[in-house]
């Protein structure tokens, strides 16, 4: 039976990747005593005791996390921003880099939510020049407030919250959002896109799209329909919807308590709009770091995953 270990299971990345897990009668979680959470000592034991090891932290502590791992044999599956585009980690996500890297690497870097969305449209258009690594791409991405962790839903669903968690609202307006960096690499372009990120009132879901003009990227809607059912033949995880919408609406939260995503191709022959679909909690965190962990296990990579039905 497998150990394994989430350091900074209290945070909501952390308490969905246990919850999940609990469930399983493949693996043993080494669990820490409240009390011996954040010593430093217990922590580094549990971590090089552990077969596979989830950091669900803030940057800063995952790097100290994985300093305490030097010389251990564990796999680490890092759920924060700090390596996902260090070298030496490989890109958590399956669809885009393989199974075999995952499968065969001791160092992994989950996916940011957003970023899992825009990496998900675009890596396939610039890996086969439709989109050239020149361009200059926007995107917006609208998510339920489980996004923000336990502080922001505790503000949601306070009672006296302010009116103003009503309405949508965007933030990151400085255009320093900690996904930029990673967008930008994992699709190989030379600018990070305008990106947009907006939070509203519902618990979790997420819609990111990439608007594109048909004249600068010299191929029809169609066309890249086929490009994406072809890059993710086969992947059950990441699929390319054949349906017309909702009444002409996209709910963001349509995929909310899922561990798959939905990509659709929209708009016209002048204007494209592309659009992921999925939870951020789900493809988006606690669902791609399970995928991953089944992964370097040798299990069916969806086992404890929710996807829909074929």
């Amino acid at each position: 039976m497998k150990k394994i270990f989430i350091d900074g299971s209290a945070g909501t990345t952390g308490l969905r990747i246990k919850e999940r897990l609990s469930l399983r009668d493949d693996i043993e979680l080494i669990i820490l005593p409240e009390d011996l959470r954040k010593d430093a000592k217990a922590r580094k034991e549990a971590l090089c005791s552990s077969d596979i090891s989830f950091l669900c932290l803030p940057d800063s502590a995952s790097v100290e996390a994985v300093s305490f791992a030097d010389g251990c044999d564990t796999v680490i599956i890092d759920t924060s921003t700090a390596h996902r585009t260090s070298e030496g980690w490989i890109y958590g996500f399956p669809e885009l880099v393989g199974n075999e890297k995952i499968k065969n690497s001791k160092r992994i870097a989950n996916p940011g939510c957003h970023a899992s969305g825009f990496a998900a449209l675009v890596k396939p258009l610039t890996q086969c020049g439709v989109i050239s690594r020149s361009a200059r791409l926007s995107c917006f991405s609208v998510t339920g407030y489980s996004g923000g962790g336990k502080g922001m839903i505790s503000e949601y669903e306070s009672a006296e919250r302010s009116p103003l968690l009503k309405s949508p609202r965007q933030y990151a307006l400085t255009q320093s959002h900690k996904h930029l960096r990673e967008m930008k690499a994992v699709c190989s372009l030379d600018e990070a896109p305008v990106f947009c990120p907006i939070v509203a009132d519902f618990y979790s879901g997420m819609e990111v799209t990439v608007p594109l003009f048909a004249k600068d990227i010299g191929v029809s809607p169609d066309k890249i329909r086929e490009i994406y059912r072809e890059f993710y033949r086969g992947k059950r995880a990441v699929y390319v919807s054949e349906e017309s919408g909702e009444n002409g609406f996209l709910s963001a939260s349509a995929l909310s308590g899922r561990d798959d995503m939905e990509l659709r191709v929209d708009g016209n022959d002048d204007r494209i709009i592309l659009t992921a679909r999925f939870d951020n909690l789900g493809k988006g965190a606690s669902g791609s770091a399970i995928q991953n962990m089944n992964i370097v296990l040798g299990v069916d990579e969806f086992t404890g995953l929710s996807l829909r039905e074929e």
